[in-house]
């Protein structure tokens, strides 16, 4: 029997972080659900009771049932028959196992039949899905649109979709098309009302779109006639059960094969306005997109564990030359690495997770009642620190995973190449991380904001005041080191007040911004258990080489060196 959840004791350790009964209040809303629901927690004690539970149940169908059948999944993947898609046979068991333990929809509230869970525990269950099986957590996942639907929808709305959710009912946001990939304010799908009938139809292509048989999709179209920015898009919500969408093809894939990716073909199809016309891009999907990209941030650190797990395994089992692999320098600094990078990147997944949870608790909170000076102020603080961190830990956390699987594939060597080993699938399955739901080089775009404004050096002196160990102090002098050559380096560029230079330089202020920022919260984590001791001292030490290199080549570049980066 494996459990993904129990042999991993560092979920344990962010599960039960300080905060969490901070959080639990807010969501529970100060258990006020227990008069309601037998089900609902009585306490903090009870709630965390109930987390624990639910992932050692998540764990356990991980271990079980979705990692055993990944490698099949993965060979048969889905099919289109009579224009609908058929997951294969694993991919079936596997959901339907999720579904009869009544874990989809677990963050919504009870009255939709949902769990009322926080976003940690979500996010932790999402890591260790995919761990197991990372096209899988894609389908599983994708629930994050019951998310969007309870946040802006309508009651009406609310009550017709999100019990579906809870029932087991799959899920896709319908965004991207062959002209407009990144760059959603082209989305050219077509949306009419019809004021005799009170109905919205769409007609149009979507592509690219993930789990796109699903039963219930979030669709962003152009409503309004004349425009072509994103100001002219709206959200809509599509039923599969109208008939009136053609699933055109599902694509062949490098990796994620499980998780069938469609081309889509709207044709008169009826549909329903999610919240106000116009704000479809502009507010709701870039709301949708940031838990989409929190998401991926849980993906690649599932991914990067399992990676990391295999790479382990095989060194101690690998012999060459008389003895284990892993006895060999070049090997077991590898592996070293690729562990103080997973602690480093799950450090901040959570950390943001936590800082989604507080204002999202607010913004609901504030539907039943006007918040206090206090909570105003607690909401505002979390909302914007969410903003920054979002960008930054699906920028670090998809990179990381990437460099780990590859790494973990070079420690296996010729064998890892060959399909006999998970980590092939695991390698392919890396890749797209960087991509979906914005590629590393719009994370950039995204997180330079806090470059500018000074908000990622504010949180840095944040980290910075807070106490530490004194048998830490070496750690922390190595993170003001990096600290004072960021701030200079910022100083440096923004000096010339060139925005291409800053453009140009962007990716390394923001990679030196979030190395310090890790490095504080594994610091963090070390004062908390001795366990983190060894990843907060050798991420410093790694980040101070890096970003020293980074200040370097900021400090000695010559503006006149940008042309030299232009080819014709």
């Amino acid at each position: 029997m494996a459990n993904f959840y129990t042999d991993n004791k560092n979920l344990k350790f962010h599960l039960s972080h300080p905060s969490m009964e901070k959080l639990v209040k807010l969501k529970e809303k100060n258990y006020s659900d227990k008069e309601e629901f037998d089900y609902a927690p009585l306490d903090f004690e009870d709630a965390m009771d109930s987390y624990e539970k639910v992932m050692e149940i998540i764990g356990e169908i991980c271990g079980d049932i979705i990692a055993p059948n990944a490698e099949d999944v993965d060979h048969d993947g889905p099919t289109l028959v009579n224009n609908e898609v058929h997951y294969a046979k694993g991919t079936v068991e596997n959901y339907q196992s999720l579904v009869n333990a009544g874990l989809t929809g677990i963050t919504l509230p009870r009255i939709y039949g949902g769990l009322n869970f926080s976003i940690v525990p979500y996010i932790m269950a999402g890591e260790i899905v995919s761990r197991s099986d990372a096209g899988f957590a894609n389908i599983w996942g994708l629930q994050d649109c019951a998310e969007t639907i309870h946040e802006f929808g309508s009651d009406e709305i609310k009550d017709q979709f999100l019990p579906r959710f809870s029932l087991g009912e799959t899920a896709a946001m319908d965004l991207t098309e062959p002209d407009a990939g990144s760059d959603l304010q082209a989305v050219q799908l077509k949306a009419t009302y019809n004021e005799k009938e009170d109905q919205w139809y769409l007609n149009g292509v979507k592509r690219f779109i993930t789990n796109g048989d699903a039963h219930i999709s979030l669709v962003l179209a152009r409503s309004e006639e004349g425009t072509s920015d994103g100001r002219g898009l709206s959200l809509f919500v599509y039923d599969r059960t109208e008939k009136k969408m053609t699933v055109r093809r599902i694509e062949n894939k490098m990796g994620i094969k499980g998780s069938p990716t469609c081309e889509l073909v709207f044709k008169n199809a009826p549909v329903k306005l999610l919240g106000d016309r116009r704000l479809g891009l502009i507010k709701y999907v870039m709301s949708l997109m940031n838990s989409a990209r929190l998401a991926v941030g849980a993906q690649s650190v599932g991914i990067a564990e399992a990676a990391y797990r295999e790479a382990l395994k095989y060194a101690h089992e690998r012999e060459q030359f008389g003895k284990a692999i892993i006895k060999y320098p070049a090997v077991y600094e590898m592996i070293t690495k690729m562990k103080v990078k997973v602690d480093a990147i799950r450090s901040l997944l959570y950390e943001t997770a936590r800082m989604v949870d507080v204002y999202k608790s607010y913004n609901y909170i504030q539907e039943d009642r006007k918040l206090e000076n206090d909570e105003r102020k607690d909401l505002k603080y979390h909302m914007k620190k969410a903003d920054m961190f979002t960008p930054l830990i699906k920028l670090i956390a998809s990179e990381y995973s990437n460099e780990i699987a590859y790494d973990a594939l070079q420690v296996h060597g010729g064998t890892g190449f060959m399909k006999d080993f998970p980590i092939e699938r695991i390698f392919r399955d890396s890749r797209i991380t960087t991509i979906y739901e914005g590629t590393s080089q719009l994370q950039v775009v995204a997180a330079i904001r806090g470059v500018g404004n000074g908000a990622f050096m504010n949180y840095i002196r944040e980290y910075e005041a807070e106490y530490n160990k004194p048998e830490f102090d070496f750690i922390k002098r190595r993170l003001i080191i990096m600290t004072d050559q960021y701030e200079k380096a910022v100083i440096h560029v923004q000096r010339e007040k060139d925005n291409e230079l800053l453009d140009f330089h962007a990716r390394r202020l923001v990679e030196m911004a979030g190395n310090i920022i890790i490095g504080y919260l594994l610091l963090k984590d070390a004062n908390r258990s001795d366990e983190y001791k060894k990843s907060a001292e050798i991420f410093s030490q790694i980040a101070l080489a890096e970003n020293h290199e980074k200040f370097k080549y900021i400090e000695n570049f010559d503006l006149k060196e940008l042309g030299l980066f232009k080819i014709a």
